[in-house]
């Protein structure tokens, strides 16, 4: 089966499934009140949604949580690759920090977006330390292993062909640890959103959250759903961005 053929597989099972759910989803809500009421109409959360983008607007409130977004996928990743690499390589500094980066990564993180209110105030910058909060801590722990899990003989025989220190960072340590980073780019950039819109839930006048909470009160389920989807669909296509890095990136090594 060649690949054109295997995608149109892929992608035409997809398709069927999320027609399947859609079918089963509004035949539900047909013959059931309580349904309706639990579930909201999939005619309606189109509405929703097109008449969010024809009218313009949804466009304010999701370009700020979009933009919460990657400050905290950027910022987080950022540091948790600096110091994931900085501790891999240097095994007494690993050594002190171990149990405060533990400690500080079995904290609840979410009880923290109130405190981040009141440090950084109701605008984006606390929604960004949420975020990078969460995204940290799963980015550093496969920076960290994945440059411990470099093959001791791999090193062995780069040190014998006159390697430096920074060529074995470049040439071994790094592409060899390149799967563990992007293993959790992809679960990071999930939590990047959920911490934007938990922030916008505490406090903002903003947002895709703001817009989700404000539903919630007058229990509009087709708004709140209509936002869900949104949110999840921008998180899919950020996703299917770092899939087409990583691809071209692996694909420039040769793996």
């Amino acid at each position: 089966m060649n690949n054109a053929k295997r995608h149109s597989i892929i992608w035409g099972a997809r398709l069927a499934i999320i027609v399947a759910l859609l079918i089963a989803w509004q035949i539900s809500i047909e013959h059931s009140r309580i349904a309706a009421f639990f579930l909201g109409s999939p005619k309606k959360i189109g509405e929703t949604l097109v008449e969010w983008f024809t009218t313009g607007s949804i466009y304010k409130h999701l370009g700020i949580t979009l933009m919460e977004t990657m400050l905290s996928f950027l910022i987080g990743t950022g540091f948790a690759l600096i110091l994931g690499l900085w501790l891999a390589l240097n095994d007494m500094c690993a050594a002190i920090f171990d149990p405060f980066i533990k400690g500080l990564n079995s904290m609840p993180r979410l009880i923290m977006a109130p405190i981040f209110a009141v440090w950084f105030g109701l605008g984006i910058w606390s929604k960004v330390a949420l975020g990078v909060t969460l995204v940290f801590f799963v980015v550093f722990f496969n920076v960290f292993q994945g440059i411990r899990e470099v093959s001791p003989v791999l090193i062995a025989n780069a040190k014998m062909l006159g390697a430096s220190r920074q060529q074995l960072v470049r040439r071994v340590y790094i592409p060899s640890a390149l799967s563990w980073v992007f293993s959790s780019l992809h679960l990071s950039v999930g939590l990047a959103f959920v911490g934007a819109v938990i922030g916008e839930y505490l406090g903002s006048s903003a947002g895709v959250g703001y817009l989700i909470l404000e539903a919630e009160g007058t229990f509009d389920i087709e708004t709140v759903l209509a936002g869900v989807i949104l949110l999840t669909t921008c998180a899919l296509i950020l996703d299917f961005a770092i899939t087409l890095f990583e691809n071209s990136l692996l694909k420039w090594q040769g793996k």
